[in-house]
């Protein structure tokens, strides 16, 4: 299974997609270019609303064709001190930037902490004042009821005791009035 994926890996190196879109848009150039491939078939199915469909049949790679695909490294060139240093510069710099830019983000959140923070401390000061306040008015309020059914009551003694002073005179009228 794996000699086979290997194989169709290097099997689609050499066709060019160019080629291979050709020759499912051109059949009859397809024919020329299966010549070319003899360790490979391709075979039409059949056509598709979608459009044509192809299946590729590998066969067995043969001693020949790996030795002519084996892919050598490209020569390594030489490296001299000053492109090491420039790499090693370039190396600092990156490390330098991304440094600043942790430090930076790292402050931000700083901020946006301390902002949070110093909102959450105006949101409970506001809440004590507004308690504060209410209490102060509720307070007040009860002040006041107290003032006037304090009043009403000192009316209503005083209503009553002009009524007693007029019972009384009355009696007291009567009293004389009748002897």
């Amino acid at each position: 299974m794996a000699n086979t994926a290997i194989a169709y890996k290097e099997k689609m190196k050499e066709i060019s997609f160019l080629s291979l879109i050709c020759s499912c848009l051109y059949p009859e150039t397809r024919k020329n270019i299966m010549g070319d491939f003899q360790d490979m078939d391709i075979k039409a199915l059949n056509k598709r609303a979608s459009g044509q469909a192809f299946e590729v049949i590998l066969k067995p790679p043969s001693p020949v064709s790996e030795v002519a695909h084996y892919i050598t490294s490209p020569p390594k060139r030489d490296i001299s001190l000053d492109d090491i240093q420039k790499k090693l510069e370039a190396a600092e710099d990156r490390r330098r930037c991304q440094e600043a830019q942790i430090l930076r983000i790292l402050a931000e959140k700083r901020e946006h902490e301390r902002d949070v923070l110093m909102k959450a401390m105006e949101e409970n000061s506001n809440f004590s004042r507004m308690a504060e306040e209410k209490l102060q008015l509720k307070m007040e309020q009860i002040e006041e009821n107290r003032q006037a059914y304090l009043a009403a009551m000192m009316e209503r003694l005083q209503e009553r005791e002009k009524h007693a002073q007029e019972v009384r005179r009355n009696k007291e009228l009567r009293e004389e009035l009748m002897p």
